[in-house]
């Protein structure tokens, strides 16, 4: 049973993640902070990738729980760096950000246990993908260095949501986060079939 507290702590993420769409509307001018917040939440490739992350850090238990996460978002943001300076699409970009969603849905979904290094690895190297994808999205009139706040500060919140979540179904759920990490891999198949 969830307690009280934290189904409202829950409930107040979700809306917070959620009322960051309502800066999408066009004719509006966007900041650079809030271009980069709404990016994470505007596609569900990005927003599945980062909470699965938290999720699969979760399950991988022990000191995982934060360097997953912390190498992805070193990772997204060197990715981003380089892409808002270098500006050129990669070929095969979607097709790295659809096998992330795909590869973490499974490691979550089969329980796979890997080295520290590995895990490690394997989540920068999403990172990157994204942080790239992230970077081509720059809006011409936003502050990249807000704009970079932006899309870190959404991942921070999709990523902790994760964990929250994984720490919840770890508990008397454990069932239900394999459930979800196949859900999440069915998405990657999808992803990567449209890429």
């Amino acid at each position: 049973m969830i307690k009280l507290g934290t189904a409202r702590l829950m409930v107040a993420m979700l809306l917070v993640a959620v009322s960051g769409t309502a800066f999408a509307h066009t004719g509006h001018s966007v900041s650079g902070w809030s271009a980069g917040w709404i990016h994470p939440f505007s596609g569900l490739d990005h927003m599945l990738a980062m909470l699965a992350v938290g999720l699969w850090a979760v399950q991988s238990k022990g000191r995982r729980v934060w360097l997953l996460p912390a190498a992805f978002m070193s990772a997204l943001a060197a990715g981003a760096v380089v892409s808002m300076n270098w500006q050129h699409p990669v070929p095969a970009l979607e097709t790295g950000i659809a096998l992330s969603v795909l590869a973490i849905g499974l490691l979550i979904t089969l329980s796979v246990r890997l080295t520290v290094g590995i895990s490690v690895g394997i989540a920068a190297l999403f990172g990157v993908f994204h942080g790239y994808a992230h970077g081509l999205e720059l809006p011409e009139s936003a502050n990249s260095f807000t704009y970079a706040i932006g899309f870190l500060s959404a991942t921070a919140l999709l990523h902790f949501s994760g964990i929250l979540a994984g720490r919840l179904m770890r508990e008397k759920y454990a069932l239900l986060a394999k459930i979800s990490g196949g859900a999440i891999a069915v998405v990657g198949i999808e992803l990567l079939v449209l890429a």
